[in-house]
C-alpha cells in the first residue's frame, strides 16, 4: 500500500484562496454551513453554502460525507474526492472523528491530496461537537514525507493566505528547550526554520524537538524512538499524543527535563498556556512513575541550565542543616 507523503519544503502547493459561493453558484451572503469542493482546475477549494437536512453529530457527519463523495452538476467546481477513493469506515468519539480510507487515497498526487484533505476536514469540522479529525489509510495513520503522522487536524490546520498561493514557504524563529549535556537542566535554542504554511506551529515545534538541537550545548530530551502521533490546540491547551517510544527509559536525563522540554517549547507559542501529554491517547500514566501525564503542565523555567543545579545545591545545604 502506498502511503501519502508530501514534502513540506521542496513541494510548493499552488493553492488559491478559497472562493465562497452560494448553493446556486452565485456569490451571496454567508451560509451557516458550507461544503468544500475543488475547482475544475484542481488549484483551489470552493466553499458552497449548504443547508443540512439532518441534525445531531453522527447524522450530519454521514450526510456531509455522502455529499463530499457525490458528483456535482456545476461546471465551475467538482467533488473534492477522486472516484476511486472511499471511506471504508469512520468513528466519532469524545470530539474526535476518525476517517479510514482505502488504499486509493495514497495514489493522489501531493497537490490533489492536500486539497482533498482540506475540503474534507473543513467541511466536517463544522459539525457541532467535532473538535478534530484524524486520517488513516487502512489502519495506518496518514504520514508526511518524513514518515511523521499528520495527526489531529482542525480548520486551522489549513492556513489560507491572500493571493495565488495559500500553502507557501514561510520563515519563522521558534524557541525550543533541549536538555543540557549533563541531562539535569534545560538549554534554550532559537531556530530559524523554513516551513510550509500548511503545517501548524505546534506540530512544527514538536517535529523540531524530535529532530534535536542544532547547536552543541544541548541534546534531545525526548527518548529515542518517540514519534508524534498527533498534536492539537483547544482553548489554550495543547494536547500532545506521542508513541510508546516516549516511555523508553533514558536515566541520563531527569524526568522534569524531559517533560518541560516539551511544555516550555510549546508554551512559547502565543496560543498555548498549558500542555497535556499522552502516549497513544492514554494519559493515565506516570512518566518513570514520578510525573503524571494527565497533569495540565504550565511553563516552568526552574529547570534551566545552571538554575536547576543551584536549586539542587540549596536543597542539599538545607537538608544538612
Amino acid at each position: 500500500m502506498k502511503i501519502v507523503r508530501w514534502k513540506p519544503i521542496l513541494v510548493c502547493f499552488l493553492l488559491c484562496m478559497t472562493e465562497v459561493i452560494g448553493c446556486g453558484g452565485n456569490k451571496e451572503e454567508a451560509s451557516e454551513y458550507y461544503i468544500f469542493y475543488m475547482n475544475k482546475e484542481k488549484t483551489k477549494t470552493v466553499a458552497v453554502g449548504y443547508e443540512p437536512k439532518e441534525t445531531g453529530a453522527k447524522a450530519m457527519i454521514k450526510e456531509f460525507l455522502k455529499i463530499l463523495f457525490q458528483d456535482t452538476d456545476d461546471p465551475d467546481y467538482r467533488k473534492p474526492v477522486p472516484k476511486d477513493v472511499k471511506v471504508e469506515a469512520w468513528k466519532f468519539k469524545d470530539g474526535q472523528l476518525y476517517l479510514y480510507f482505502n488504499s486509493a487515497y495514497g495514489e493522489m498526487d501531493n497537490i490533489e491530496e492536500v486539497l482533498c484533505r482540506s475540503a474534507i476536514v473543513r467541511t466536517l469540522i463544522q459539525v457541532e461537537d467535532v473538535e478534530c479529525i484524524s486520517f488513516y489509510i487502512g489502519d495506518t495513520p496518514l504520514v508526511d514525507d518524513d514518515g511523521t503522522p499528520v495527526g489531529l487536524m482542525t480548520a486551522d490546520s489549513f492556513i489560507e493566505n491572500p493571493g495565488e498561493q495559500i500553502n507557501t514557504i514561510q520563515t519563522a524563529n521558534i524557541t525550543l528547550y533541549f536538555s543540557n549535556q549533563a541531562g539535569d537542566g534545560l538549554v534554550q535554542e532559537i531556530q530559524e526554520i523554513h516551513y510550509n504554511s500548511n503545517i501548524s506551529l505546534e506540530k512544527l515545534v514538536m517535529e523540531q524537538l524530535l529532530k534535536g538541537p542544532v547547536g552543541k550545548k544541548g541534546r534531545s530530551a525526548i527518548p529515542d524512538g518517540t514519534k508524534l502521533v498527533g498534536v492539537s490546540v483547544l482553548d489554550g491547551t495543547c494536547f500532545v499524543n506521542l508513541s510508546e517510544g516516549f516511555l523508553n527509559q533514558n536515566y541520563e536525563i531527569t524526568e522534569p527535563v524531559v517533560i518541560y522540554s516539551i511544555v516550555n517549547s510549546l508554551a512559547e507559542l502565543p496560543n498555548i498556556n498549558k500542555v497535556h501529554i499522552s502516549v497513544n491517547g492514554d494519559s493515565n500514566l506516570a512518566y518513570r512513575e514520578k510525573m503524571e501525564l494527565g497533569t495540565m503542565y504550565e511553563r516552568n523555567l526552574d529547570y534551566m541550565d545552571g538554575k536547576a543545579q543551584k536549586k539542587d545545591k540549596k536543597n542539599k545545604k538545607e537538608k544538612k542543616k
